[in-house]
């Protein structure tokens, strides 16, 4: 402070012909607060009258600087309030001192503690330090300082906070002791390895003996900058063993001529015992600190010049603001006024100039631009107790630090983890163990989900077109699958079906050279040609089950097949029961048999059976419209299978009653007519054909109950395919061979001879 002022008195650009004075008193860290501020608060005969309007008052001094301390400052700060005293303090911190409808007049010189827990929340992110341990002091400053933290904080957890207590003057009580020796027990029982002490100097010297008691090694401890510079702590006898130690403190700003005016020996021989004689001070013209100063000397210089710049750069605030005030910028000079403390008050938060270099201004809130460093606690070189091992931009909140320049305490060293679980493998969420988000374990995501580093306690699924493995990052493209013409499977259908086609053309071939015989006719005659044209457009319909489902594949599979199956069973229901109304109904009911053959009945029932099941066909299709989906299998979710018809089911029961019906009314006609002649007596034929199909789609249903995807798409065309071979062979293959083999039986002789045996029997 005295530095400056000389600088400033000796100045011809900043006040010229104008003066500064100053007091300096010991506020005895905090037990001292009052008495100086009411002294300063004061006039020229100490005495403070109250009054009503303190505008015309003029107290001892216009402007103060200080105290250190966060409560010293807020406490002063309260009082010069009521007399808008400016204040600038240097070294508090709090945040509360930034709050100009609270404290109009509070500006400091160092930044708040807000930018301080920053700077240090950053630099456990730079090192991935999410697992620490906080202590705090019982103080407002501790108090203050642990608040900050815990709003900023989201991204480390606390192993655990506690209090150290702050021993005072007069108490030696054994309770303290104790309550040191349990927290340091607790750090020696914790994981964390990182220690933030947020505390003033005054409980450290106590609890670092207790630390070095009990043993503890290897961590790394962060200062507040309350004693991140304090040379008693740093000179603590084997400090250097309790870890790495960093520190936020003040920016270290070089300031020419202040270390030599530090040690600067009195300007006369009778300026020391002038000194003595008139005041009771320490300083440079006093004989009894020259030496202790000299000692110093050289750790004073490698502390650096931070908090001295911030008293020096305060005491430049108060001179540019009343270079304002008294209007020195003009040609006449700077006027001879007296200044009022609330004047002053105007002109401190407008100041705005450079010294060294650097920018000094105030905000809104009455904080300056200025930042921090981090600095680590070093040994064994003279004179450089502390070197700077990071720097923290306030205005952009930026910590650029140094690494390289980081000496670790560790083996190796190596910066120590200090987290409490380790980061998850790829493709791992975080299940939270506890409330804290710093403690998990890591569990696999499942299959068909995956990691997404947005999100570390959850796991997205995958689109519905894609899959993963389990533990995965990304998906994959699931492998769509269908009934492929090249499978083994395809080609055995499509033989079939061909082998079946061949079969029917066969059979039109020879039904139709031999369309005048016996065995024709009681086959059907006309009506075998209908069979036989549906039966092919049936073997025509199995290659729509191969290949890439179309929605016109799809509408063939689902009602072609059906249809034509159908009218199969229609035409050989009516036939069964037209041979059955022949033998049996024309002698006992000859009106009703007349009016059957009169009126086509035959025809008439085929088409109305045809024309029921298009109907029902095509309100399925309409109620489901068939088209191509995407089917996943539960055993394989990785494949996708592109099928038809997503309700399968439901369509496949409507269509089937219906076809089941016709099938049964089809075997009880067959039944009936069991004991007529042997060339009219198509039951056991009949029989094998309707158990085929109902064998065939129970085993369907019992095949989609077990199995999913292409087995049912494989099964549903060898379904179609059975039932088609089972009319073909099991109903025309026996006149076939009749018809082939023994030619004898196909003559009307041959025929009326067993209508005679069967009317004989009868009889």
């Amino acid at each position: 402070m005295r530095f400056a002022v000389e600088e400033i008195n000796n100045s011809s650009t900043l006040l010229p012909g104008v003066s500064l004075g100053y007091e300096m008193v010991d506020i005895c860290y905090l037990t001292n607060t009052i008495h100086p501020i009411l002294y300063f608060l004061s006039d020229n005969r100490s005495q403070l009258e109250i009054r009503t309007n303190y505008t015309a008052y003029h107290p001892r001094v216009v402007a103060v600087i200080g105290p250190d301390s966060s409560p010293a400052a807020v406490t002063t700060a309260h009082l010069l309030n009521l007399f808008l005293v400016p204040q600038i303090t240097y070294s508090a911190t709090t945040q509360a001192l930034s709050n100009p409808r609270v404290f109009p007049v509070a500006f400091r010189t160092i930044s708040t503690t807000e930018q301080q827990i920053t700077a240090i929340l950053q630099l456990l992110r730079k090192f991935r330090w999410n697992w620490v341990i906080v202590l705090s002091s019982d103080d407002e400053y501790g108090q203050q300082n642990l608040q900050a933290l815990r709003a900023q904080a989201t991204w480390p957890c606390m192993a655990f906070q506690e209090v150290i207590p702050v021993q005072s003057g007069s108490q030696e009580d054994d309770g303290i002791q104790q309550r040191l020796e349990g927290i340091v027990r607790k750090i020696v029982r914790s994981t964390a390895k990182v220690v933030i002490v947020l505390t003033l100097e005054l409980p450290l010297s106590a609890f670092f003996q207790e630390v070095l008691r009990q043993n503890v090694t290897g961590l790394v401890w962060i200062a507040c900058e309350a004693w991140a510079i304090d040379l008693s702590l740093h000179t603590i006898a084997n400090i250097s063993s309790v870890g790495t130690i960093f520190g936020v403190a003040a920016q270290d700003m070089p300031m020419p001529g202040f270390a030599d005016f530090r040690v600067r020996s009195p300007s006369s021989p009778t300026e020391g015992a002038r000194a003595q004689d008139t005041a009771d001070t320490c300083n440079q013209v006093c004989d009894r600190c020259l030496p202790k100063t000299l000692l110093n000397d050289k750790i004073l210089r490698g502390t650096g010049n931070r908090i001295d710049f911030n008293v020096y750069s305060a005491v430049y605030v108060v001179a540019h603001a009343l270079h304002r005030l008294l209007g020195c910028h003009s040609p006449k000079g700077c006027q001879k006024q007296k200044v009022y403390p609330w004047q002053l008050l105007k002109e401190v938060g407008q100041v705005k100039f450079s010294l060294l270099n650097n920018a000094i201004s105030f905000d809104q809130n009455g904080d300056p631009p200025s930042g921090f460093e981090v600095i680590q606690w070093q040994w064994g070189i003279p004179g450089q107790p502390f070197k700077q091992i990071a720097a923290y931009d306030a205005l952009q909140k930026e910590l650029n630090v140094f690494t390289a320049a980081i000496t670790w305490h560790t083996p190796n060293n190596t910066a120590p983890q200090s987290v409490c679980s380790e980061q998850c493998e790829p493709g791992h969420k975080k299940n939270l163990i506890g409330s804290m988000a710093c403690c998990f374990e890591c569990v696999p995501c499942e299959a068909g989900t995956f990691y997404n580093r947005s999100d570390d306690f959850t796991c997205q699924k995958c689109p519905l077109d894609m899959w993963s493995d389990p533990g995965q990052e990304h998906c994959f493209k699931r492998l769509v699958k269908y009934l492929e013409w090249d499978d083994l499977t395809s080609i055995l259908l499509l033989f079939c079906s061909a082998l079946g086609l061949l079969l029917t053309l066969g059979i039109l071939a020879l039904f139709l050279r031999h369309s005048d015989t016996p065995v024709v006719k009681s086959a059907g005659g006309r009506l075998c040609f209908l069979v036989i044209a549906t039966l092919s457009v049936g073997f025509c319909n199995i290659p729509f089950y191969m290949g890439v489902p179309t929605e016109a594949k799809c509408l063939s599979r689902s009602t072609v097949s059906s249809l034509c199956f159908t009218v199969c069973v229609a035409c050989i229901t009516v036939r069964s029961f037209q041979i059955i109304c022949a033998f049996k109904m024309a002698s006992r009911l000859p009106a009703a048999y007349d009016f059957w053959m009169k009126h086509n009945g035959q025809h008439v029932f085929i088409a109305v059976v045809s024309a029921a099941k298009f109907i029902l066909v095509g309100a399925t299709i309409y109620s489901n419209p068939p088209a191509p989906v995407v089917l996943t299998v539960s055993r394989d979710p990785a494949v996708m299978n592109l099928m038809c018809n997503a309700n399968y089911k439901s369509n496949m029961i409507s269509h089937n009653i219906f076809d089941m019906v016709l099938c049964s009314l089809c075997f009880c006609f067959a039944y009936i007519g069991k004991a007529l002649p042997k060339n009219y007596n198509e039951a056991k034929y009949i029989t094998l054909c309707m158990t085929c199909y109902f064998s065939s789609w129970v085993a369907l249903c019992l095949v989609r109950t077990v199995f999913e995807g292409m087995v049912v798409t494989i099964f549903d065309a060898t379904t179609v395919l059975s039932n088609l071979l089972s009319i073909t062979v099991g109903y025309f293959g026996p006149k076939c061979y009749v018809i082939l083999f023994h030619p004898e039986r196909n003559t009307p002789a041959f025929f009326q001879t067993a209508i005679q045996s069967y009317t004989m029997r009868q009889d």
